[in-house]
C-alpha cells in the first residue's frame, strides 16, 4: 500500500489516500472549479470556492456543506517531523526600490487594506514601467515616496503592518 497523500478535513477528520484510490476517482470538470463526482454510484457536485496554493489548503463545497481541507505528501509530512515547515515563508513587510527610478504611479493609500497580487506602485526606470504588486495580503503602513519622486536602489517605497 503506497501512500499517495494524508488529508486532512475541517482539522477533524484524518485519511490516507492511495495513488490507486485517487487515480480511479470517477470526477467530471464542468465548470471551472466545479466539478462532477460518483462515487460508489452517489453523485456529488464539489465545487473548490477557495484555495491557498502555498499552504495546500482547500475551501470545498460538496452538495451543500462546505468543507476546509488540507492536503499533505509524504515529502511534506517528512519535513514537518523533521521540525520544519513547509510554506514557512518570510513575511514580507516592506517594498524597496530594486534600482534606480522615477515613481509612476502609486495605486494605494496609508491604512487601506490590500490582497495577494494588488498593484501597489508603479516605477519607472530604463524606459521600462515596473508594476510592483502586493506580495501579501495586508495594510499599508506608510508610503515613503510621491508620484514624480526620483529613487535611489534600495530605498523604502512602501511599508505593511
Amino acid at each position: 500500500m503506497s501512500i499517495g497523500y494524508k488529508v486532512n478535513v475541517n482539522d477533524t477528520f484524518h485519511f490516507d489516500l492511495e495513488k490507486k484510490s485517487i487515480s480511479q476517482l470517477d470526477a467530471v470538470s464542468v465548470e471551472k472549479n466545479k466539478f462532477h463526482i460518483l462515487h460508489e454510484n452517489t453523485p456529488y457536485k464539489a465545487e473548490i470556492i477557495s484555495n491557498n496554493f502555498h499552504q495546500k489548503s482547500y475551501t470545498v463545497k460538496v452538495n451543500s456543506n462546505t468543507y476546509t481541507v488540507v492536503i499533505s505528501n509524504p515529502l511534506d509530512i517528512l519535513i514537518k517531523e523533521m521540525g520544519f515547515e513547509t510554506a514557512g515563508s518570510k513575511q514580507v513587510n516592506a517594498i524597496k526600490a530594486p534600482m534606480p527610478g522615477l515613481i509612476l504611479e502609486i495605486s494605494v493609500v496609508v491604512g487601506q487594506s490590500v490582497k495577494e497580487n494588488d498593484n501597489l506602485i508603479i516605477l519607472g526606470a530604463m524606459k521600462m514601467e515596473n508594476s510592483f504588486l502586493s506580495p501579501r495580503d495586508g495594510v499599508i503602513k506608510s508610503i515613503s515616496v510621491s508620484m514624480g519622486d526620483a529613487v535611489d536602489k534600495g530605498q523604502l517605497l512602501i511599508e505593511f503592518e
